[in-house]
């Protein structure tokens, strides 16, 4: 395994750090008021439309879509690095990309499995930045842990399908610009094979039936810059059954195809959140002083600052592993190392998070630093895409199965 960043990987991050450092940080700020100002919390600041042009004019687009057609043709182990760098910024720095969840799943899902006029519908203008969308998966009602649990009907009437349901923390629903969202429900719950009873189908948001009821707080952040969580009401919305993506009962494996990537992204980034908190905390320790001597000499943040960055290699390490093998073996072969940087990363980086926290007192709590959003980013993956102890019975299971 060679993790050595070749030639187009080494330029792409040139170029990438010299644009966060010229625009994304900067940004931050401005876009921020921005907001304050719109007649809406949820429409998208000037500011990050500009970034968007910005990174297109440079190149830095659709980084994370590996197809030749559609994407920029690199391999995880090439956009590992670029998607950490993203991540130090993950309020702005993935949108301005065009490389920002859902949005990325989505476009993974209608490039593999989407048909030629599902594509040049709803991928051609998510691959330009024109829109936004949303992946309608989780439900209040159940544990959405398992997702043979959903009860979202999609029910088959003559030529259309009609979708009832209750879908919450619908990510990027809240945004104006979320024009379509792909829904997983039911087709066949009575189905004798429970991993053949879902399917997933395209609904545009102005469908009839179709309500966006409210925002979802994280942590009491409604989390604009992502495009909120909401909670959905679909009551039968009827959509052409040409909107179906893939089969009847594909559904369950789509998910875990759109899944695997979408785990190692979210890895990716929270090593660049690490990165960014560690950042602070040097700047704080050597800012401050306390009880006669500058933070920066006092042990116990020495220790934190070693253990974070300890943490942080062994963690880009299992990452960087886990990519190489999902290019060479694919996800299916690389699924034990997604399920590892799924559990060790968020624990990780909440941890590292939280002592940057502490190390800043209550400004850490405050708005005025990005820590406190940060972590409760970080803390909700330990939820996302399957929580911890989902990832960790599974991964159980692989290693006992050697020995019974």
């Amino acid at each position: 395994m060679d993790f050595a960043f070749d030639a187009r990987t080494e330029e792409l991050r040139a170029k990438l750090l010299a644009f966060m450092d010229e625009y994304v940080y900067p940004a931050e700020a401005v876009a921020e008021e921005q907001r304050a100002a719109l007649a809406s919390p949820w429409d998208t600041p000037a500011m990050v439309e500009e970034l968007k042009a910005e990174a297109r004019r440079q190149g830095l687009w659709n980084l994370f879509l590996p197809d030749s057609e559609y994407g920029a043709t690199l391999t995880n182990l090439q956009y590992a690095p670029l998607a950490e760098i993203t991540g130090r910024s993950p309020q702005l720095a993935p949108t301005a990309l065009n490389c920002a969840a859902p949005d990325t799943g989505n476009m993974e899902v209608l490039a593999q499995f989407g048909d030629e006029r599902q594509k040049k519908q709803w991928l051609e203008p998510l691959l330009a930045g024109e829109i936004r969308s949303a992946f309608a998966m989780t439900e209040p009602e159940v544990a959405s842990s398992d997702a043979t649990n959903i009860t979202t009907h999609i029910e088959r009437d003559g030529d259309q399908y009609v979708i009832t349901g209750r879908k919450w923390y619908i990510s990027g629903a809240m945004n104006p610009d979320c024009k379509i969202f792909i829904v997983m429900g039911k087709t066949d719950p009575e189905g004798s094979d429970i991993r053949r009873q879902q399917s997933m189908i395209l609904v545009p948001r102005d469908t009839p039936g179709v309500t966006v009821k409210r925002a979802m707080q994280v942590f009491g952040y409604e989390d604009h810059w992502h495009g909120g969580h909401a909670e959905v009401i679909f009551d039968h919305a009827r959509v052409p059954a040409s909107n179906l993506i893939g089969e009847e009962g594909g559904g369950f494996a789509i998910a875990q195809a759109r899944l695997g990537p979408g785990r190692i992204h979210h890895c990716m980034r929270l090593i660049g959140m690490a990165e960014r908190a560690i950042e602070l905390m040097c700047r704080r320790a050597v800012s401050r002083t306390a009880f006669g001597k500058p933070l920066a000499q006092q042990g116990v943040v020495q220790n934190w600052i070693a253990d974070a960055r300890v943490t942080v290699e062994q963690l880009r390490l299992l990452v960087l592993k886990t990519a190489w093998l999902m290019d060479t073996v694919g996800n299916r072969g690389a699924h034990t190392e997604i399920q590892a940087i799924k559990i060790a990363t968020p624990r990780a980086v909440v941890g590292i998070l939280d002592r940057a926290i502490q190390l800043h007192g209550a400004g850490g709590v405050s708005q005025d630093f990005p820590l406190a959003e940060l972590y409760a980013g970080a803390r909700t993956l330990m939820l996302a895409d399957g929580p911890d102890e989902v990832h960790q019975r599974s991964l159980a299971r692989r290693e006992l199965k050697k020995y019974l």
